[in-house]
Order: structure tokens, then sequence, then C-alpha cells
């Protein structure tokens, strides 16, 4: 079902817009940094996502929903964990490019555990960024931080397990695509 959206919900977009305008006719140099920085970031986006999303739809199609159980799901234990950590190491974007999939991969059976442990080694632990930190920061201080944040992303993941454990935990697809807890 598509939902008509009205035009309240546009509002914000046609001032922003309206004020990158402005700024560019005025020369302001704040609305001037804004509409840098959001062009930059609008064409990280348009570059990546579709590409992404490609990856996602092979992903869907070409791998059984049984591997993704066995393998990372809710009785993987720790081999489940390793895999998800290196998976969520080899990929490469910006964090708003894991929750896709993320949401596959709890589509096809992952724990949420291992959920959360993706999102938050896909935030600090890609070897892209690793090699970024490494060559500006050095290697005892990657290694440290390594050796500090993983631990924290794990027991996250356990813990939101066991809370969500027993709450009739799903995902809600319809109409607003919210996350649904009830007890």
């Amino acid at each position: 079902m598509i939902q008509k959206i009205g035009l309240g919900e546009y509002l914000l977009v046609v001032l922003f817009g309206a004020a990158l305008l402005i700024s560019r006719f005025t020369g302001w140099s704040l609305g001037l940094g804004a509409g840098k920085n959001f062009w930059a970031f609008f064409s990280e986006m348009i570059t990546f996502l579709p590409l992404m999303f490609i990856l996602i739809g092979l992903i869907e199609v070409w791998v059984p929903n049984e591997n993704i159980e066995r393998q990372i799901g809710p009785g993987s234990g720790i081999r489940g964990t390793v895999w998800i950590i290196l998976l969520a190491m080899l990929q490469v974007g910006p964090l708003y490019g894991a929750f896709p999939v993320a949401y596959l991969l709890w589509k096809k059976g992952c724990s949420i555990k291992n959920i959360f442990i993706y999102l938050g080694a896909f935030s600090t632990l890609k070897i892209p960024m690793l090699t970024f930190e490494i060559g500006f920061l050095g290697l005892k201080f990657s290694m440290l931080r390594t050796l500090f944040t993983l631990p924290v992303f794990i027991g996250i993941g356990y813990i939101m397990e066991a809370y969500l454990r027993g709450r009739n935990f799903e995902i809600n697809n319809s109409e607003k695509n919210r996350f649904v807890c009830q007890r």
C-alpha cells in the first residue's frame, strides 16, 4: 500500500533548498558551507547506495536462509560472533550502509546478538577505516582501541539478546518500518 505524502512533509526540504539558494545569491558563508557539505554527502549517498542495494539483492537471492541461520543464527555461538565480526570488517562504506545489510541478515535468520555485534563492529573495525587510523594514530593506538571497543560491542549484543528474549520482538514492515517490542 502506497501512502500519500502531504505537502507539509516537504516543507523542511523546501525551506532548506530556499536557504541554499538565498545563500548562493547573497554569499552567506554559513549557508554556502552547509550547501557544500550537503552536496558532498548527497553525492556520496548517490554513488554508494545503489551499489549497496545491488549487493543486498544478490545476497538475498544467492545465499540461502539456512546458511545464514547455521553460521550466524541463534545457535551459532562464538563461531557466529567471529563470522559476523569478519563480515563487518570486510565491508566498506558509511554506517548508514550497514543498516540495510543488518536488516537483510535479520530477515534471513541472523540472531539479534549478532546484529548488534555487526553494527558495532561495522562502525569501528572496518579494514579501510583501520588502515587510516593506523596511518594517522599508529598501530598501538588502533590495537588498544580495538581491544577496548570490541568486547563492549560483544557485551551489548549479549545484553540486547537477553533483554529482547521472550518479548515477542519483531520488525514491523507495514507502513512505517518501525521496530516493535511487546511484553
